[in-house]
């Protein structure tokens, strides 16, 4: 990533663990009742940042996403001081698998998982996240099978469809999922899925034209040669 880019770092706002839930609620949230016996909650202030951490959980622990969801308007807007912008909910066969899987959560989010801005004030915040082997989680929503790499690409609406079209036009890479704006947070965006170089090189396509046009808001309006009458 270039080292203009800035990163945004996710903040955790609620973890909690149920040990042993009950059973017409896992009915509700329609959860398996044979193999989850035992859940965790997680809010935080970037959903795309969750989603992805919670994918990672899954490669770590025993533990399935059984929900995840984006709230309206983004975390700015949120309905209450731990709401942030997504509700995660993990859930395994005991509060051991569960607490490890919130654990690989945590750590990936501090470590390795950030939305990214530019140094220039007003700038937009877009994710222009590799995963290198995805888990049991986002695997499927994009069609590869678990193992295989993913690019995970979100930005504001206008910011996000010219850099996807960039992503694609740059690499081998094969579009998995478009998100067309707006989103439940107004962003838009795609999962690209290749071999790993390729999915690697659409991602910084990607990140670069993000910036181009945060640089460039007007480029695209220019005097015709001729003007119609």
């Amino acid at each position: 990533m270039s080292d203009d880019f800035v990163p945004v770092r996710p903040t955790l706002l609620s973890v909690q663990q149920l040990r042993r839930v009950d059973a017409a609620w896992a009915r509700a949230l329609g959860l398996d009742s044979a193999r989850h016996t035992s859940v965790g909650l997680v809010t935080c202030d970037q959903d795309d940042s969750l989603y992805a951490a919670l994918d990672h959980a899954t490669k770590f622990a025993d533990v399935d996403v059984v929900y995840a969801k984006s709230f309206y308007a983004g975390s700015a807007h949120a309905s209450g001081p731990l709401s942030g912008e997504i509700l995660g909910v993990l859930a395994g066969p005991d509060p051991d698998e569960v607490a490890e899987g919130l654990w690989a959560l945590k750590e990936a989010l501090e470590r390795r998982i950030s939305f990214f801005t530019l140094p220039a004030p007003n700038s937009p915040t877009f994710f222009p996240h590799v995963i290198a082997e995805t888990g049991r989680y986002l695997a499927p929503q994009a069609g590869i099978r678990p193992g295989e790499p993913m690019a995970y690409l979100i930005a504001p609406p206008v910011e996000a469809m010219v850099a996807v079209d960039a992503a694609l036009k740059a690499a081998n890479v094969k579009l998995a999922k478009l998100f067309g704006p707006p989103t439940e947070t107004n962003f838009g965006g795609a999962y690209l899925v290749g071999e790993l170089p390729d999915v690697e090189a659409a991602a910084r396509a990607f990140a670069e034209t993000v910036a181009q046009v945060a640089r460039s808001p007007l480029a695209g309006l220019v005097r015709p040669s001729r003007e119609r009458r």
